[in-house]
């Protein structure tokens, strides 16, 4: 299962967009500022959205998909499902944070 998602550097801030193969890992990263880049500068560490799909090609269009949209569609999306931009890793038991994987390892 792969995953789409938005991190926020607070309610209506800045926004990054990404795909990965472990969002729990990923997510974390992100937050602990592991790798230099865009989020670390900005501060972009608040997970407000997210969605999975089964296939790496159809996460990886979506995430291309929505790095073109237009800022306003991105914070509709969000709002859709995060009204309150509340930080979506804050409850790491969430079971969105943990697919099952059918007593399978991730793919990575």
């Amino acid at each position: 299962m792969f995953a789409v998602y938005i991190l926020a550097s607070k309610p209506n801030g800045t926004l990054y967009t990404g795909v990965t193969s472990d969002l729990l890992t990923r997510v974390r990263q992100h937050k602990a500022g592991t790798f230099d880049g865009f989020t670390k500068t900005y501060g972009v560490t608040r997970s407000v959205y997210r969605e999975f799909h089964d296939y790496w090609e159809s996460a990886f269009m979506r995430e291309k998909r929505i790095k073109r949209w237009l800022r306003n569609w991105k914070i509709a999306l969000i709002e859709a499902d995060n009204p309150h931009w509340e930080d979506l890793a804050a409850s790491w038991d969430h079971p969105e944070f943990r697919p099952d994987w059918g007593g399978i390892t991730p793919p990575r």
